[in-house]
């Protein structure tokens, strides 16, 4: 029989075997227990501030966890990212994006951080088209046959402006200008704001620019919308074709925002967050407010945001260097 000693010894083996466990156990088994960071690379106001704010408040519903949205920009959305890059793998920091994170790469050549290496992807989240327009007073033309029209008539001659090189601004312009095989001036701005302002003064003919911000000007009669530049019409702008069905098939730029997380962060963590921003992209409240400022909800599995991902590097990678296009 064992000696008191001897079962002394066993059950303090037993215990510091089942603390050792214990502490051994995944880290995100409580997943979350403390507030998470949703990192913005851009400043405050525009579309994906505003995706990220609307999101994280249902989410840190669902989740119990307050999601408190930072911004970090700088650089064309490098400098948040690279900070989430580097950030701990354990669920507590996020970053949205935008189309920059297939740009990006060839863009700027060299990163600080690897887009598919260093981040794991959560969710597809929406898509905020943007919208041919040219200034009312200014520019006679209303449709796609139009603007390819007058721009063969008189190449070099007509200009339309940008947020700045590599934006989705910008590639509108150039995948519109190669496909319709016509002779248009780049104008690139520090930004969409100053880019509006000088096409409502007149100084440039057009602009690719986001519904988000040019549906206030189509909506008081300074702007002609043209066409939309994604696959499907938008529901913020019903009646303007797009593109494609307007005179360039085939033809499609659709501004897409998405969530990731640092490598290695636990799947189980993931899908916590994935079921979250699904829920709440589910959610008629949460569309309404979408809504108000162009973005049309998506969602998807993290596998489909690493296709998309994959797609659209390619796709855009290809253009840039076609077109020697680098950033300011």
């Amino acid at each position: 029989m064992k000696s008191l000693l001897q079962r002394s010894n066993v059950l303090s083996a037993a215990l510091a075997a089942t603390m050792l466990f214990a502490a051994a156990a995944p880290a995100h088994a409580a997943y979350p227990d403390h507030p998470i960071r949703w990192i913005v690379p851009f400043p405050a106001g525009g579309a994906m501030d505003n995706i990220a704010r609307t999101l994280g408040e249902d989410m840190s519903k669902t989740l119990g966890q307050a999601i408190v949205v930072e911004n970090r920009p700088g650089a064309g959305g490098n400098i948040g990212a690279e900070m989430v890059a580097r950030s701990p793998a354990d669920g507590y920091t996020l970053i949205i994006v935008a189309n920059g994170m297939a740009v990006n790469p060839a863009l700027y050549g060299k990163l600080s951080y690897d887009p598919v290496k260093d981040f794991a992807p959560v969710s597809l989240l929406a898509v905020v088209p943007n919208v041919l327009v040219a200034n009312k007073a200014k520019t006679p033309v209303k449709t796609v046959a139009e603007v390819i029209a007058s721009a063969k008539a008189k190449p070099g001659k007509y200009t339309y402006a940008s947020a700045g090189n590599g934006t989705s601004i910008h590639l509108a312009g150039e995948l519109f200008t190669s496909m319709a095989h016509v002779d248009m001036l780049h104008i690139p701005y520090k930004g969409s704001g100053p880019a509006m302002t000088d096409l409502l003064g007149g100084q440039v003919d057009y602009m690719f620019d986001s519904i988000t911000s040019a549906k206030p000007h189509i909506d008081s009669g300074k702007l002609t919308a043209i066409a939309v530049t994604t696959s499907k019409r938008s529901s913020a702008l019903p009646n303007v074709p797009t593109v494609a069905e307007a005179g360039l098939p085939g033809y499609e730029l659709s501004p897409w925002f998405a969530a990731f997380v640092p490598a290695k962060t636990p799947q189980p963590v993931i899908d916590t967050l994935n079921k979250a921003m699904l829920d709440a992209l589910k959610k008629p409240s949460v569309q309404q407010r979408l809504a108000g400022i162009g973005a049309e909800p998506i969602g998807s599995t993290p596998a489909a945001l690493k296709d998309h991902l994959a797609k659209e590097t390619t796709k855009w990678g290809t253009l840039i260097r076609e077109k020697g296009i680098h950033a300011d």
